[in-house]
């Protein structure tokens, strides 16, 4: 499996417009756009997650958990992930994350820090449907995910402010 994206190539910095407009954050906290190919055979829907390893929290943070997206839907526009879902796939749900708001929330790492790691990654799941909403908790959507996943590609951005 493979992931891309036109907003940015893997190892190289996210754009402004991918910043949280909060916690000190100014950006557009718009997802980018990204695309993904060659699924596993059993392959019945496909998630995203964007997880920042570097956070300062002692168990890093999610900044996307998105789900139960259809097979047949292999790319998401730019600001796929804004809270209203408006731009998500029909069926789609997208879970809290750790800022605790549904939708994608943007890099903003503390200023001055070094620059985070963020991973975009597409999971190939062996279910349409994991079983959860989007008031699940992020935890219970990931081991949900992670118990029906067959495969993974990732592509990581990084961030400073």
């Amino acid at each position: 499996m493979i992931i891309t994206s036109t907003e940015f190539k893997h190892n190289e910095f996210l754009q402004k417009a991918q910043e949280f407009n909060e916690f000190g954050g100014n950006g557009d906290n718009r997802s980018p756009a990204l695309a993904w190919a060659d699924a596993p055979a059993g392959t019945k829907s496909f998630a995203i997650t964007v997880y920042d390893p570097d956070a300062p929290t002692g168990s890093g943070f999610w900044h996307w958990v998105a789900f139960d997206i259809p097979l047949e839907i292999q790319t998401l526009p730019a600001d796929a992930g804004r809270s209203d879902g408006s731009k998500m796939p029909a069926g789609a749900i997208q879970s809290q994350n750790d800022y605790g708001h549904v939708g994608f929330g943007g890099a903003c790492p503390p200023e001055g820090d070094k620059a985070h790691r963020y991973i975009f990654t597409v999971h190939a799941v062996a279910v349409e449907k994991l079983g959860v909403d989007s008031a699940t908790t992020n935890a219970v959507t990931r081991f949900m995910l992670q118990a029906n996943t067959l495969a993974t590609a990732s592509i990581t951005g990084y961030y400073q402010r």
